[in-house]
């Protein structure tokens, strides 16, 4: 890491019995396959991972790029529960890839895209 940049700054917490690991959204992003290693590795202290949709940049939403493929890819493969909360209406719009993306993530446990906490909430109430 350069001088220049900054790291990704986190914090655990419990909700519904889950240890929860929540990225903050201080001007830092996800946006390498480094940055979802280090994160996954920080997350084997526990079963979640909450990423506001601040902490990603727009390229993220941009399936093409692939960088989101690459970052869920990456918690699937080590077993890690992946979700990314925050409002994506707009992306949404401009996407029906991306629309497909967000239903099929949301069919399963590991992999939510949620509009709200509160949409977190009542998914984690539900799996547990």
């Amino acid at each position: 890491m350069s001088d220049g940049e900054k790291k990704l700054s986190t914090k655990f917490y419990e909700l519904h019995g889950v240890r929860v690991l929540e990225c903050w959204p201080d001007g830092s992003k996800l946006q390498t396959y480094q940055d979802a290693v280090d994160l996954v590795g920080k997350s084997f202290e526990d079963r979640a991972t909450l990423i506001p949709v601040e902490c990603l940049n727009d390229e993220f939403f941009q399936l093409k790029t692939r960088i989101a493929g690459e970052l869920i890819q990456k918690f699937v493969q080590y077993g890690r529960r992946l979700a990314i909360v925050g409002d994506i209406s707009g992306f949404l719009a401009e996407s029906s890839a991306l629309r497909a993306f967000v239903v099929e993530s949301n069919r399963g446990k590991d992999v939510w895209l949620l509009a709200s906490r509160d949409e977190l909430n009542d998914r984690l109430a539900r799996a547990v």
